[in-house]
């Protein structure tokens, strides 16, 4: 039972742990209000005047030409000449590279003119407009100058009375004409109007250099792939001020990258075609010589067709033979490739035209794709350019890799070639009893069969290449054109209102948890029970008057006539003679002289003989307190008293001070030695004197904590009130305190909590009024009655 009882009781206690901790809290209540109220005000400015930024998508789907068959064999020969990887997943990761490139966003800037902004001017903030939009657009007349690569401008215009007035960055106001030349640090620019668009408000026009503006747009661009590996699906996601220009720059982006991937597919067709031309005119002759020879060689033997009649003899060498042309065909390709290196500058190679050495074919088209590159460069960079150094450095190794690829196929080739002539040679030598005429025959048509396959090959390949070139398809399809949200993703106003409140909330909570974190003053009684057993005599609310009169109702007189109840049940039933009460502190100015006054006034209510001492000789505060500070030059104190014998303790009384019902003794003129006056014994004196004509003797104190005088006559007390100031002592000094209670240097030592601020929420009355002073029916108030209500019925 008893366990429960003190389960019960450890439970109560920490529910009003948690009260006493959210009646600190709510005792600042007007910090929270002020606190949220204004983070609200921020935080609806801030979603009024910020500039809201909205979300662009768009979806493209690129085309899987690797895929292709039949019909569709053309589109991946494609594929293969724009260089595209093998797997889906690499493929289009690097045609997410071209896309989020410089280049590519660049063309997008030059083609839309995004370097030059137009703002509608508002009363607080911009907001940004198309071009069209604008009522005057900015023309560049020096579009070549160098200072549009470094320097930024920005201007504002507006019209007053049919005059345009612009407002440069040095807030220079200049009238204008438009349609003239002006003067400005980016070169000569010109304003002419939209006749579509009228005047509402100032515009104000930026401009930005091309290469800043390429990098702003690019970080506000993400694109990625879907999440499924095998799809060639890509999203777009920009996110821009204005709906308008966010959708046509993803549109543009689209656009720009489709126009960039088929002009290249063009060039190198076209590349391809010329090579073929030339090849096929030089061979065309090459054909018509042996053509020549054949019929030559027939009208002079008069033979119509010896292969009918050496078919049964040459069937042993036609799988000869027929290696033997492939070998020399890809001998005679390598010679016309290598002949064209040697007259190409340089140039774009074709490809694709029938090699078996697939790593030529390879070198072949990295070389391609270098030129490529380089030439997109040449257009907008200059030749110190190191970027393009460096690429003409890598055309010329890749040139040079070429020309030792085809010459080692050329060694390798024409050893084949030797070696079947060996060959063939040794099967003729088999087959001496050939006619001369014959073997001369084969010759001349060998030499004819030769040209003419490679005459049709190139043939096919041209025409070929020729079909591909107009039947070019687009590399991509778009799924979604650009669309934006009309909801902007930034600022959010379900996001920052929320927060804004939750700010507002936990400043102030932050800012009192670190002040009750860092306040190392005593707050209370609970601060005192952790000395030890101490006895706690009450609680003193914080006042700024003394008690006035007997029918005094005030909390402070209620607190000191409870003190006074509880020093008698403290000292008991049985107490013979007159009670002496001493009040000391640790420090000066915990208000110990004030509760020595002020018990002497409520004692002396209930018509008991009272006399007051101040033993303070080192810093005296009695005779201020009562307002008798006129008596220290006309009357004797404690110090005269025990310098000269002279004096006895009646000379020393100054009875009913200022009409109080109680005697008062004050401590006299500041001794220089005050330890060694306490010492004399004479002191005693006038404690016995107070014990034998008075109820109570109320002694005010020196501090215990800043020096030894009342150690000296603490045992002529019946009892010692220890006066501790709350939100004035430092913790660390209750260690002085409970030295004095574990050591017994003070006699009956008992506790009493001065300066306490009821409106904290702890203490007695946890806020509430009593007696004659109004109770505040306020905010305050109902927030606690809540607290209280909220305990009650679920903390139990």
């Amino acid at each position: 039972m008893k366990t429960e009882k003190s389960k019960e009781f450890d439970h109560e206690k920490r529910l009003m742990d948690i009260r006493s901790q959210l009646e600190r809290y709510a005792h600042y209540w007007k910090w929270f209000v002020v606190s949220m109220g204004v983070c609200f005000l921020i935080g609806f400015l801030y979603l009024r005047y910020s500039v809201r930024i909205y979300e662009v998508y768009a979806k493209i789907l690129l085309q899987d030409e690797k895929k292709a068959s039949g019909e569709m064999a053309g589109l991946a020969e494609l594929a293969n000449l724009a260089g595209r990887g093998t797997s889906s997943a690499a493929f289009v990761n690097d045609q997410i590279q071209v896309l989020q490139s410089r280049r590519i966003m660049r063309k997008v800037v030059d083609a839309n003119g995004y370097e030059i902004t137009y703002f509608q001017k508002g009363l607080i903030r911009e907001k940004e407009i198309l071009a069209q939009e604008s009522p005057l657009k900015m023309i560049l007349l020096e579009p070549n100058s160098l200072l549009l690569e470094r320097k930024a401008y920005s201007v504002e215009i507006r019209q007053e009375s049919g005059v345009y007035i612009l407002t440069n960055e040095e807030e220079e106001e200049v009238p204008i004409k438009l349609g003239k030349a002006i003067p400005s640090p980016i070169g000569k620019i010109m304003f002419v109007p939209n006749p579509k668009i009228s005047w509402r408000t100032p515009v104000k026009i930026n401009f930005m250099p091309k290469e800043i503006t390429v990098d702003i747009l690019r970080s506000n661009m993400q694109i990625s792939p879907t999440k499924d590996v095998l799809s060639f699906a890509v999203d777009f996601v920009f996110r821009y001020a204005s709906r308008e220009k966010g959708i046509e720059v993803v549109n543009s982006l689209i656009q720009q990258y489709n126009q960039d991937a088929l002009a290249d597919k063009a060039r190198v067709f076209k590349s391809t075609s010329n090579f073929i031309n030339n090849r096929l005119s030089i061979i065309s002759e090459n054909l018509k010589a042996a053509d020549g020879r054949l019929e030559v060689f027939k009208q002079q033997h008069q033979v119509l067709d010896l292969d009918l009649e050496g078919s049964i003899r040459a069937e042993g060498a036609v799988e000869s033979e027929k290696e033997l042309m492939d070998a020399k065909m890809q001998l005679e390709l390598v010679n016309m490739m290598d002949e064209l290196l040697q007259n190409s500058n340089l140039d774009l190679l074709p490809v694709n035209i029938g090699l078996s050495d697939l790593a030529i074919q390879s070198e072949i088209k990295t070389h391609n794709e270098l030129l490529l590159e380089r030439n997109e460069l040449q257009k907008s960079a200059s030749p110190q350019n190191p970027v393009l150094q460096n690429l003409e450095q890598a055309v010329s190794i890749s040139h040079a890799n070429i020309t030792r690829s085809l010459a080692n196929s050329r060694q390798v080739l024409t050893s084949k070639v030797n070696m079947h002539q060996r060959r063939r040679m040794q099967f003729e030598g088999k087959k001496a009893s050939m006619p001369l005429n014959e073997r001369k025959y084969k010759d001349i048509v060998r030499q004819q069969k030769t040209i003419e396959t490679l005459y049709l090959f190139l043939l096919q390949k041209l025409e070929e290449n020729e079909i591909n070139l107009s039947a070019t398809p687009s590399t991509l399809k778009v799924v979604d054109l650009a669309y934006a949200t009309w909801r902007p993703v930034s600022p959010r106003k379900m996001l920052v209102m929320p927060i804004s409140m939750a700010i507002g909330f936990l400043l102030p909570l932050s800012l009192l948890y670190l002040k009750f974190s860092l306040d190392i003053k005593v707050q209370g009684k609970a601060d005192l029970l952790k000395i030890g057993d101490v006895s706690v005599l009450g609680e003193v609310p914080r006042s700024h008057q003394d008690i006035k009169a007997e029918s005094d109702r005030t909390a402070l007189a209620e607190a000191i006539r409870i003190l006074r109840t509880n020093l008698r049940f403290l000292m008991g039933k049985n107490v013979k003679g007159a009670s002496v009460y001493f009040v000391t502190s640790t420090i000066a100015g915990e208000g110990k002289s004030f509760i020595a006054t002020n018990l002497a006034k409520v004692l002396s209510f209930a018509n008991k003989r009272v006399l007051l001492i101040g033993a303070d000789i080192r810093s005296p505060k009695i005779l201020a307190y009562l307002n008798l500070t006129y008596l220290r030059h006309t009357q004797p104190g404690i110090s005269n008293f025990l310098v000269d014998e002279n004096y006895q303790v009646e000379d020393l009384i100054i009875p009913q001070a200022k009409g109080f019902g109680f005697d008062l003794i004050y401590s006299g003129y500041i001794a220089p030695n005050p330890a060694e006056l306490l010492m004399n014994g004479r002191f005693e004196e006038i404690i016995q004197y107070g014990r034998d004509n008075y109820d109570f003797v109320i002694v005010d104190t020196a501090p215990v904590g800043l020096v030894t005088d009342t150690f000296l006559i603490s045992e002529l007390a019946d009892l010692t009130i220890y006066v501790v100031r709350a939100q004035f002592l430092d913790k660390r000094l209750l260690e002085v305190s409970k030295s004095c209670f574990e050591e017994g240097k003070l006699k009956k030592m008992a506790f009493l909590l001065n300066d306490v601020d009821f409106s904290l929420g702890y203490g007695y009355g946890y806020g509430y009024g009593y007696g004659e002073e109004p109770v505040k029916k306020g905010w305050m108030r109902k927030f606690r009655f809540l607290i209280n209500l909220i305990r009650q019925k679920y903390l139990k």
